[in-house]
């Protein structure tokens, strides 16, 4: 667009850019919306232009000014301008109290097609824009739909429900972080089964939304609740299935990160992990991910070497060390703590010196000597240290390679 042609009277005053959904304040003085809602948010009590105190905050929208400039890009369509689309109009507290209240009365006398209906209403009001999400959440969404979602599950579950079930999690999926109340309700034990049933089920959104939501029970929970959410009846299985076998990057992001919290709240919960599979999975992951996968990783497989089934399958597999030592090459970043710190478990742990050996022969030695000189604090300098007493007690100059090639490493040796 030509930015010269835009005519004043259609600029927002904040941005100076070509209004799309102009709104006027009690002052007179019309704004895009975004721009004025920003403002607001900012904390500021005044008008930008007038610089006069706000009585009041009330946004209303100026639809002739929209409508002209409308009328306006079409006119200059041959110059490249394209409409502006109608805006919708934003929810407000008051339409998101009502729907609330709606799906509240629905639930309890069980009319499950209403209460689905008013679920995938308000879902849909979110999606239009980020201002009616911030309104929706503020209403307090979460508590109602996790309660909604709570007496469902206390019910014997039917086909009817059970969609109506699905709806409420997509909801409730949508409106993420909920609050500690909504938390509350969703780890318990009826909630639990209900929403593992549907990570488990053939429905691919449906297992999205119940891997969104239990990764945000698993990093919100208290430990007293973490175990509560890693008892669930086949939660474990259904979590290494879903890293296994990815259904979307976003679900597998969601999948790892409740795995790295269940496996750091107990060694027990670590090994449930270990004899489903997670420590060669994590390795082959590990291989060739990208690094935000690789982070999560290397998160969840220090977290299964806490415990000494998890020491035993890692130390086993021909990738294991090598793949460690080539991930500590990172320089001060999380994926070069989690990958010191799984290494050093390893050899801390190897009595027979044999992975110690294997680590100076994939170039452990020069690597920590590197990371060491280049600053690393806490514990993982402390743990570098560590591992280079134990390397060096074993080295011999004729161990060391400068290089790692993990491409011939998949199959053992």
């Amino acid at each position: 667009m030509a930015e010269q042609l835009i005519p004043a009277a259609f600029r927002c005053p904040i941005s100076l850019d070509l209004m799309k959904d102009p709104v006027t304040l009690h002052t007179g003085i019309t704004y895009d919306r975004r721009s004025i809602e920003a403002w607001l948010e900012l904390g500021n009590l005044t008008c930008p232009v007038t610089k006069q105190a706000l009585e009041n905050e009330d946004l209303v929208p100026n639809h002739s000014i929209r409508r002209m400039i409308q009328d306006w890009c079409v006119a200059n369509r041959s110059l490249g301008i394209e409409r502006i689309p109608t805006p919708r109009i934003p929810v407000t507290p008051t339409q998101v109290s009502d729907l609330l209240s709606e799906i509240s009365v629905a639930c309890r006398r069980g009319d499950n097609a209403r209460c689905r209906e008013l679920a995938r209403k308000i879902k849909a009001l979110g999606r239009e824009s980020e201002r009616n999400r911030r309104c929706i959440i503020s209403g307090g969404t979460g508590r109602v739909l996790s309660n909604c979602f709570s007496e469902l599950a206390g019910k014997s579950l039917q086909n009817p429900r059970a969609g109506v079930m699905d709806e409420i999690l997509a909801a409730l999926a949508a409106f993420l972080p909920l609050d500690e109340g909504s938390y509350l309700q969703l780890a318990s034990p009826k909630p639990l089964d209900s929403i593992v049933s549907v990570l488990k089920s053939a429905d691919l959104e449906g297992r999205l939304n119940a891997a969104l939501v239990l990764k945000e029970l698993a990093s919100s929970s208290p430990p007293d609740r973490i175990e509560v959410v890693a008892g669930t009846d086949g939660l474990i299985e259904a979590l290494v299935k879903l890293i296994e076998k990815p259904i979307s990057p976003r679900a597998t992001n969601a999948s790892m990160v409740t795995a790295f919290y269940l496996v750091a709240s107990s060694e027990r919960i670590a090994a449930r992990f270990v004899e489903m599979g997670i420590v060669s999975l994590l390795l082959e992951i590990l291989v060739d991910s990208e690094k935000s996968m690789c982070e999560k990783a290397l998160g969840v497989l220090d977290g299964v070497l806490s415990c000494s089934r998890g020491r035993e399958m890692a130390s086993a597999h021909s990738l294991a060390v090598p793949v460690l030592v080539k991930k500590t090459s990172r320089v001060a970043d999380m994926e070069t703590e989690f990958a010191v710190s799984a290494l050093w478990k390893l050899c801390k742990n190897d009595d027979e010196g044999e992975r110690v050996v294997e680590a100076l022969q994939a170039g452990a030695f020069q690597k920590l000597l590197l990371l060491l000189q280049v600053g690393c604090k806490g514990t993982t300098k402390e743990k570098v240290s560590d591992l280079l007493k134990l390397l060096n007690r074993k080295k011999r100059s004729s161990d060391c390679i400068e290089t790692v090639d993990l491409r011939g490493l998949k199959r053992s040796f």
